[in-house]
């Protein structure tokens, strides 16, 4: 297949690099070149601009936010423009339910097709070609992106023809992982100042009833305050939930859980937490408990 890729950052890198190892012709665009080049030397194309990645079957996004994605999908030159009639623009990105029903809508105006397949797994999934992908949109385009699902992702989940629905899916999805992380840094704090070690709390509870790989992985994070490398940024986590609260209140939905990991993650920028990883508000929990 001809495809091209248009952001690689932390998640976009290893699924575009999994892509080319699949066998497909494969042309990067990223708005910071160097990122690009570490798949140039293996073989992808560098296109200088987003406009260089519509000139074949597929145009894959994994972009940060629905400002980045309006530029990059909707602005002059930018995907809707000039992706060929029945080419398939791919967004794996997590962004507003509201977004992704105008795209829908301006790839229909265009003749293109668009389909919605936002991910869960985190860099080190992505690269192992791990990830789990929701997708929404037509079925037969679905049914021609699946070989590229296969290729990036160990099982996908079809929620039907509206794309939105994979976002919605997903937002959820990332409010229950937020959460997590939340309850994780509150009940890390409470065994601290009970004189329990955390090693010792987090394999017992994660040995028995909380036995999920997110319980694992943030709970280790949050004990041994690992928060950088950051997998995946606080403000990007934050900009996940403010969506989620969006789609919530667009059907009068509440989510006070929701609202309060916000408030905590607002409150993490604030002590200067920008570059750490999402799961720094179990710090914020530390932080709270006075330790």
């Amino acid at each position: 297949m001809n495809i091209g890729f248009i952001g690689l950052g932390n998640m976009g890198r290893g699924i575009a690099e999994n892509l080319l190892k699949a066998g497909n012709s494969l042309a990067v665009y990223n708005r910071t070149r160097s990122r690009a080049e570490a798949l140039g030397s293996k073989g992808a194309r560098i296109a200088a601009t987003p406009a260089e990645c519509c000139k074949g079957d597929f145009v894959f996004t994994m972009l940060a936010d629905d400002a980045a994605m309006e530029a990059v999908a909707l602005g002059d030159g930018g995907i809707v423009a000039t992706l060929p009639a029945a080419a398939v623009h791919v967004s794996l990105s997590t962004i507003s339910v509201a977004l992704s029903n105008r795209l829908a809508e301006a790839h229909t105006r265009a003749g293109s097709a668009y389909v919605a397949a936002p991910v869960f797994g985190r860099p080190e999934a992505a690269a192992a070609a791990k990830l789990f992908l929701v997708a929404a949109g037509p079925a037969a385009v679905l049914a021609r992106c699946q070989p590229l699902f296969d290729a990036i992702g160990q099982r996908t989940y079809v929620l039907g023809e509206k794309p939105a629905a994979a976002n919605a899916v997903k937002l959820a999805g990332n409010f229950m992982l937020a959460s997590a992380v939340e309850s994780l840094g509150e009940a890390l704090a409470l065994v601290r100042k009970h004189d329990i070690a955390p090693a010792q709390f987090l394999d017992l509870i994660t040995s028995s009833v909380f036995t999920a790989p997110p319980y694992k992985i943030y709970g280790a994070i949050i004990a041994e305050e690992k928060f950088k490398p950051a997998g995946f940024l606080l403000p990007l986590g934050l900009k996940d939930i403010r969506l989620a609260l969006a789609a919530a209140e667009a059907v009068n939905v509440p989510l006070p859980l929701a609202s309060l990991v916000r408030d905590h993650m607002i409150a993490a920028l604030a002590h200067g937490y920008g570059e750490m990883d999402w799961s720094v508000i179990g710090k914020i929990a530390m932080e709270n408990a006075g330790l």
